[in-house]
């Protein structure tokens, strides 16, 4: 059976694309919504969580984040318009591109937090952040040519399960305290976001239902005092701390330089959430290509790591990643305009100090529903887009994760009654000291147990072993396990603890028992095919 063959268009590289539609009215909206959502959210916690002070939040780090939106969108919007040119199409739509979720929770609890508890210097905190950053978008440039092979040896479940144990037990459990620290305002917001979000409501105009719960939840505190204060009840205004706008251009410093020793204990976080964003990328831009926009996978890879980089040059603390929807925003009708509008409002909003009027105004109490949501969404997608005989792999990851809360948890208990760990003793200390093992290098401990735990499952212990042996190495010199309050990386003989030699014994002597089981297993029942299904 024939195809009706029409004939070829001729394609002009001369002529000019039309890279704005209506479409891109509602696909803006949308793209600028959630990075500016992510924008605020980074501010609330740094702020009302970790008390940075708001002067280096809203006008060093949010901007410096914001810079990376900027440039990525800018040179996806570039990479359409060219796209348009070459093939002759008017449809093409633009990559979304933004601030990637995952990861600013992870440098928020993982990074800028925890380096704000122990050390109470923020600027230092502000550094390491940098440099993380920095650290990723470097990676980030390398896997670029790399990435299809990396995205064959990690194990999804692996990979998607050390990302879902910050989800649970970070991005929700964190926030879900201060929706119960305040119900009247937190539920409401909750049950807004879940209803529209979860169970598919669609509000009248079509307003977002993130927008919806955040000013409903708004209404609530706002109008809940306003009525106390009518009618006499004594209640104190919020306390709200307004920056006046101002200009406050990102521009380039080398300040991460000077904590680069400081830095080092914190890379190891850096490796799975780079490597994420490096395969959601190949996945996204697989999922354009069959909307019918080929894009060069490199180009796209390439984009997302200069911009990382440019953000934590430029003082900002999170990665930027090509986001999730590109058929959703095909369906919009939308073209090249709404990344060229949503780069030039987020870069420019956060330099001239929109950001931090919202973060006056918005309760944390509404905002924070929309991180359970957030975390709910990303722990439900390591179990449904995992192989399902690799569950348990994906669970077996939340536990450094469960021990990273605690730690943190545990710190500020202490640290509120005057008290820290050298205050413990007996069990007590015994049961801290496992903690600070455990927990320290959380998210690269869980890829190595989740991939370690991936091939046992598809019976390849070799494999299995080598990961393993691999970890023993990284825990003598403190990569992850370290035994210091820092979390610092270190020389083996210069550490006055034998908890990094006990580590590495214990993981080589698994390692072995692994490999001698590869020995004695028949190589037809070593496959993937022999792999056990639940």
């Amino acid at each position: 059976m024939g195809l009706l063959k029409m004939p070829a268009r001729a394609v002009d590289p001369t002529a000019v694309a039309r890279w704005y539609a209506p479409g891109d009215w509602n696909a803006f909206f949308g793209l600028a919504l959630d990075n500016l959502t992510q924008l605020v959210i980074l501010s609330s916690l740094l702020i009302g969580v970790f008390e940075f002070p708001s002067e280096l939040v809203l006008r060093v780090m949010v901007p410096g984040t914001a810079a990376g939106v900027l440039v990525g969108d800018l040179i996806y919007s570039w990479l359409a318009i060219r796209l348009m040119r070459r093939s002759g199409r008017q449809d093409v739509t633009a990559m979304p591109f933004g601030i990637d979720t995952p990861s600013l929770f992870g440098l928020v609890f993982g990074v800028l937090g925890p380096v704000m508890m122990l050390t109470r210097n923020p600027v230092l905190a502000w550094k390491i952040g940098m440099g993380v950053t920095v650290a990723m978008g470097v990676l980030k440039l390398g896997l670029a040519f790399v990435g299809d092979r990396a995205r064959r040896l990690v194990p999804r479940a692996a990979l998607l399960g050390s990302i879902a144990g910050v989800a649970t037990l970070l991005i929700a459990f964190l926030p879900a305290l201060k929706v119960f620290g305040d119900p009247l305002v937190g539920i409401v917001s909750l049950t807004v976001v879940l209803v529209t979000l979860m169970g598919g409501v669609r509000l009248p105009r079509g307003v977002p239902g993130v927008l919806a719960a955040v000013l409903l939840g708004s209404a609530v505190f706002w109008g809940r005092w306003l009525i106390a204060t009518v009618w006499g009840a004594g209640a104190s205004p919020p306390a709200m701390r307004v920056a006046l706008p101002g200009l406050a251009v990102p521009w380039p410093t080398l300040a991460w330089m000077e904590a680069v020793e400081a830095t080092l204990p914190y890379l190891p976080l850096a490796v799975p959430f780079a490597l994420a964003t490096v395969i959601g990328g190949i996945d996204n831009t697989e999922s354009a290509g069959a909307a019918g926009d080929e894009y060069r996978t490199r180009d796209i890879l390439l984009t997302e790591a200069v911009a990382t980089i440019i953000a934590g040059t430029c003082g900002g603390v999170i990665q930027n990643t090509p986001y999730i929807g590109h058929p959703a925003y095909k369906a919009m009708g939308a073209r090249a305009g709404y990344t060229v509008a949503t780069g030039l409002v987020i870069g420019g909003g956060a330099a001239v100090g929109i950001v931090s009027l919202l973060v006056s105004v918005l309760p944390e109490a509404a905002v924070a529903p929309i991180l359970i949501f957030i975390g709910i969404q990303i722990t439900a997608q390591a179990f449904v887009a995992s192989p399902p005989r690799h569950a348990a792999a994906v669970a077996v990851s939340f536990i450094p994760a469960v021990a990273a809360l605690v730690l943190i948890q545990a710190n500020a208990l202490l640290g509120s009654v005057g008290k820290g760990a050298p205050d413990l003793s007996g069990p007590g200390r015994l049961t801290f000291d496992a903690l600070l093992v455990l927990g320290n290098g959380f998210v690269l401990t869980a890829l190595v147990w989740g991939s370690a735990l991936c091939c046992i499952i598809d019976r390849r212990p070799g494999p299995a072993g080598a990961v393993l042996g691999a970890a023993g190495v990284a825990a003598l010199f403190g990569v992850m396990h370290s035994p210091l309050p820092s979390g610092a990386v270190f020389w083996p003989w210069s550490v006055g603890s034998a908890t990094p030699l006990g580590l590495a014994g214990a993981y080589g002597m698994a390692s072995a028992l692994l490999l001698l089981v590869a020995a004695r297993i028949p190589p037809a029942e070593g496959g993937a095919d022999a792999a056990p299904t639940l």
